[in-house]
Order: structure tokens, then C-alpha cells, then sequence
């Protein structure tokens, strides 16, 4: 198997992906994913694979609605953080917290009623490495079960750096190397940045279209997939943190979301997709 970027990889091992869901436009990610999970999962307790989970946020969460949820992480520093969460659940356990790689899970064929594969498409920068992960994931799928994939869109590192733009100099927008790797990644997705050379946002990864994601997921074994604008355009609100605090401004930031949802002609707004797919 291929490897992922050094950086990408070391960036989790530092432990820095801690709390991310937790401030900014993570809030507004989390909450829309987990209406979007209730939405399409079976009854507890049914057995979940969170794979590429980090260090277990969706997986404490689903565990503590009485899910039997295994976590998957490729960072050994994510799965020793998880253990931190346990606290904040009380009376809760995950079923497994292990380091594996999504193309190889040590699971048994048909095991899983739904499947979570939040991180690793856009991690994964091979094509045929990203297929592999998401047959992968079909194998560990009872028939009839859930496959949520997540995906950034080529669109979401250039409208980041033009919501914080100033013409005084040191942006982003000034390098000629950052706007030739925005160019490659408006032309097929590929996020070419290794170790972090050009942008400190994101190592090398694969940016998906809702479309192209669709299409690598029938490839890979699921005919009809649907996919989901995560962020909306609330991630381009001033201060998310102060609104979140307030219950109004909150709903409003939300209600804005799901109307935008699955609009397809503005669905690459949103920073973040969500696929949901089942095995048939």
C-alpha cells in the first residue's frame, strides 16, 4: 500500500487534531454530521465502524447512544487520546479502539451495520489506493448497511484564505506557488503541498466534487450515493464561536445549512461533503 503524506500523518501524531470539532466551523461539521448519522442509522446496537475515527469524537458520541462502536485510527497518538474522552461519557466503552489502516481493517466480512470513513478519502492522494479504501469498507458491510464518507472540496483552501484576505501583505493569495497549487486543485482535485511546503493548512491529499465522489464510490462497489454540503455557507459567518453560544443565532447558522444542503449547483460551498451510501 501506498503511504500518506509524512506530514499529514505527522500532524495527528503531534496531537494537534484534538478538539478541532469543538471551536469555529468544527462546531457547525459536527452537529450537521450528527443529524445526518441519525438520520440513516439503524437502531442501536447496531455495530459501527468508525474508521479513520482520530481520536474518537463520533465514536464516544455513538457509543454513548448505545452503539457497539469499534474505533480505527493510522495515528497511534489519536488512539491513545480517545482514552481521554472516556470521562466525559460515563457508563460508556468503545467496543475496540485499534491503529490500522482503512484499506486493511482486521475485521470479518458482513460484520458492520454502518461504516464511518470520515478522514481517509482525502488522505489518501492514489486513486486506486482511495478505491481500495472504499471496497474495503464494502467488504465489512452487512447487505443493507450505511457507508457515511467524507470528503473536502477543491474548493475549500482558496474561499478559506479569501475570507481572511488583506492587501497588507504576507497572504496566501500573494504567493505564486499557493495559487498554482489552488489552480491544480480546481483542475482535478489534487492538493500537491508535501510537508506542508507551500500551505500549513493541509499536507498532500485528494479534494473531491460531490460528482467525482459519487463516482469513486459506485467504483468502488456502492451504486447510489448521496451527498451532503456539511458546512453550507455558515462557515463563512464572523465570529462562529460567539453565535454558537446563543441559542437563536445557532438555529439560524444550522437552518441556513440544511437548506443549502444538497443543492447541487452550490454544494462546493460547503468546506466539507458528506456521502451516504448503502451496500445493496
Amino acid at each position: 500500500m501506498k503511504t500518506i503524506d509524512n506530514a499529514v500523518l505527522a500532524f495527528y501524531e503531534e496531537g494537534r487534531e484534538y478538539n478541532r470539532l469543538r471551536t469555529d466551523i468544527g462546531l457547525i461539521e459536527f452537529e450537521r454530521s450528527k443529524e445526518i448519522l441519525l438520520e440513516n442509522l439503524p437502531t442501536p446496537p447496531a455495530a459501527i465502524y468508525d474508521i479513520g475515527g482520530a481520536y474518537g469524537e463520533y465514536s464516544w458520541w455513538l457509543a454513548s447512544l448505545g452503539y457497539e462502536v469499534h474505533l480505527f485510527d493510522l495515528s497511534e497518538t489519536n488512539i491513545k487520546m480517545s482514552k481521554k474522552l472516556a470521562k466525559e461519557y460515563p457508563g460508556c466503552s468503545l467496543a475496540a479502539s485499534e491503529v490500522c489502516d482503512a484499506r486493511k481493517v482486521p475485521r470479518a466480512d458482513n460484520s458492520a451495520d454502518a461504516v464511518l470513513l470520515m478522514g481517509p478519502l482525502y488522505h489518501i492522494t492514489d486513486y486506486e489506493e482511495r478505491i481500495r479504501a472504499i471496497r474495503e469498507s464494502f467488504r465489512l458491510l452487512k447487505k443493507g448497511g450505511v457507508l457515511f464518507s467524507a470528503a473536502l472540496t477543491p474548493y475549500s483552501v482558496l474561499l478559506d484564505k479569501l475570507t481572511v484576505y488583506s492587501p497588507n501583505g504576507g497572504s496566501y493569495l500573494e504567493n505564486p506557488d499557493f495559487l498554482a497549487m489552488v489552480e491544480r486543485e480546481l483542475k482535478d482535485g489534487t492538493h500537491i503541498n508535501p510537508n506542508k511546503e507551500v500551505y500549513a493548512g493541509l499536507g498532500s491529499s485528494h479534494l473531491h466534487t460531490a460528482k467525482a465522489l459519487k463516482a469513486e464510490l459506485k467504483v468502488g462497489g456502492f451504486s447510489d450515493s448521496v451527498v451532503h454540503g456539511v458546512m453550507g455557507g455558515a462557515w463563512l459567518a464572523n465570529n462562529i464561536d460567539e453565535l454558537w453560544k446563543n441559542e437563536k443565532s445557532r438555529n439560524i447558522l444550522m437552518t441556513t445549512v440544511r437548506l443549502l444542503d444538497t443543492h447541487d449547483e452550490i454544494i462546493g460551498l460547503s468546506g466539507h461533503l458528506l456521502a451516504v451510501s448503502r451496500r445493496i
